[in-house]
């Protein structure tokens, strides 16, 4: 069986401590191994990251391997480059918000993860619990890549044993109102057929955004997994980018998946396969 990989930027932060903290509690039991990555800009620099990243990793309790690795580049190419280099099926990556300077912000992060195919889990300074993601939200939205974040959600509930919130705007169009509930419907015997729990809430579709963070802080949720639609134009488009990025930084620190559509059947969702 293939080794799983998991990937974490780290830019020696306390957030970057606490997203390789999330991917260490995923992996475990997977057999899978973490590579820690830190990106500078210049190869002098290669000798001091080199030493201060082995520092840190020596002090980290983890069943799983942690590989360090220095790239020498940009932080927007590299991740995404070294992630498809060594075929990782997740990227754990910690952000600090909409501020910042030399660490990772959340405008940055959302650059990170448009640039690669793998899907990525982005953390603030809410830290993982012993028992994982209990309570993952999962915006419905009208965009037909919805089917792709559903495969990978599910295979990330099953691992967890977590139960998923499903949470769409309540449409008054007669049309998308159809289209909604189809789509409901579909989400609903998904998460069954795999002996998933879930639940099902309507909210307003006016800043759909904040009532899904509202919802999530109301039944405490561990994730909001939500697609990156800055690669398509899809009519219904209801995350956006300044959408997402209120997500990936919202005030209650709940970390996001993001992912990004792929040109493959629903099914195919390569994670924990």
């Amino acid at each position: 069986m293939e080794t799983k990989t998991f990937i974490v930027p780290h830019d020696f932060s306390h957030v970057g401590e606490n997203a390789l903290n999330h991917a260490i509690a995923t992996a475990n039991n997977l057999e899978a191994q973490i590579y820690v990555v830190h990106v500078v800009k210049h190869e002098k620099d290669i000798a001091d990251a080199e030493i201060k990243l082995k520092e840190i990793l020596s002090s980290v309790n983890s069943n799983s391997p942690l590989i360090p690795s220095i790239r020498v580049g940009n932080i927007f190419d590299d991740i995404g480059d070294f992630a498809a280099e060594h075929k990782a099926e997740l990227i754990f990556m910690g952000t600090h918000g909409t501020i910042g300077w030399q660490h990772i912000t959340g405008n940055k992060a959302l650059k990170v993860v448009t640039h690669s195919d793998v899907p990525c889990i982005i953390v603030q300074g809410r830290a993982i619990k012993p028992s994982g993601y209990d309570d993952i939200v999962v915006p419905l939205d009208l965009n037909k890549e919805t089917k792709q974040k559903l495969a990978i959600v599910a295979n990330l509930a099953t691992y967890f044993k977590s139960r998923v919130h499903l949470i769409t705007p309540n449409e008054t169009d007669e049309f998308l109102r159809k289209k909604v509930h189809a789509n409901i419907l579909f989400a609903k015997r998904f998460f069954s057929e795999r002996d998933i729990e879930v639940t099902t809430t309507f909210a307003s579709s006016g800043h759909f955004e904040k009532e899904v963070v509202k919802h999530a802080v109301t039944i405490n949720a561990d994730l909001i997994a939500i697609m990156n639609m800055n690669r398509t134009n899809g009519l219904f488009q209801n995350i956006g980018s300044n959408e997402e990025q209120y997500i990936i930084t919202n005030e209650a620190q709940i970390p996001a998946l993001i992912i990004n559509p792929l040109d493959s059947p629903y099914g195919s969702s390569f994670m924990f396969g």
